[in-house]
């Protein structure tokens, strides 16, 4: 009985009642985290996770043996959900919306170790933001993502958008580009998506590809911006991976992106730290949708006859 009691036991957040079962099972055996360090870890970055969670309809990826072994996507909120658990239905799909501590650390419990979200919130129709996703063939090329952003970010300059940045928690990188909220079509900004991808793509060909076929691509990036578009979905900032490393999706000043970056830098047990001694690079995104001057943008382009 008493083994049993400390495999589980009930934390209250906000007046719910959140079951957390095996605390010290190994999630990430070659860093020597369990559980109850990956719950740890949800509550102390909530603050700064849960505002890109918030009202969008939730893909996981769950990992039952911990990082490195079986896993599935879950877009469907399970049966034995509890009471608490808030759902949107969109496609006759029945999702988790994450906009609460308790709903976040439920999908801890539960080994969700990645966490999708899509372009818009079940409010809108249009995207949220532009969001480029840049996907070098392995980690061995990951400087080729660095050159691709810091291309990316020049030409953002110049078009007065502003624009945030941070790794994939895997092997790349994205950019993230606010929108006015109900502002903009996916295929208005597909129009500028496919555009910048071209400019990269023209500019140096060695490096970058729109190629969707990965045995045609060889070495080279690829400018994924078809990725953008309505269904379609990216890890949150904050998420982290399945990978043995507990790697992030971390948020970063522009000042980082250096070809010294790289991925293995933020793992899952130095992002809070980090949090404390930086702050979040994130924090000015929310002030920055309203005011993105992204309709002079589209003007451009269509005198360009883009």
């Amino acid at each position: 009985m008493g083994s049993r009691a400390k495999e589980r036991t009930e934390i209250h957040i906000d007046g719910k009642a959140v079951a957390i079962t095996h605390p010290d099972k190994p999630l990430w055996p070659e860093k020597g985290l369990n559980k109850i360090d990956y719950l740890q870890y949800l509550r102390d970055v909530s603050d700064f996770m849960l505002p890109f969670l918030r009202e969008r309809d939730l893909t996981v990826i769950r990992y039952p043996h911990g990082a490195g072994g079986e896993k599935f996507f879950q877009k469907n909120c399970p049966d034995y959900a509890p009471d608490f658990i808030r759902t949107h239905e969109t496609h006759d799909i029945d999702y988790i919306i994450c906009s609460d501590l308790a709903t976040l650390m439920w999908l801890g419990n539960q080994l969700a170790f990645e966490l999708h979200v899509p372009f818009q919130t079940i409010h809108t129709t249009g995207p949220s933001e532009i969001v480029f996703d840049l996907d070098p063939p392995s980690r061995n090329e990951f400087g080729l993502a660095v050159e691709a952003a810091l291309m990316i970010k020049e030409i953002l300059i110049n078009l007065n958008l502003t624009s945030f940045v941070k790794t994939s928690g895997n092997k790349g990188l994205q950019i993230y580009i606010p929108l006015p909220e109900n502002a903009f079509s996916y295929e208005e900004t597909r129009k500028f998506t496919q555009f910048i991808a071209d400019f990269l793509t023209e500019k140096e060909s060695k490096w970058f590809t729109t190629e969707r076929l990965k045995k045609n691509r060889g070495n080279r990036l690829y400018v994924d911006y078809l990725q953008h578009a309505e269904g379609k979905t990216i890890v949150a900032p904050y998420s982290v991976r399945g990978n043995k490393e507990a790697l992030v999706a971390t948020p970063l000043e522009w000042e980082e992106v250096t070809r010294d970056l790289r991925p293995e830098q933020f793992p899952m047990d130095t992002t809070i730290k980090r949090i404390k001694e930086k702050g979040c690079p994130f924090e000015k995104f929310w002030q920055a949708k309203p005011n993105q001057p992204f309709e002079p943008v589209l003007r451009w382009l269509a005198e360009k006859g883009v």
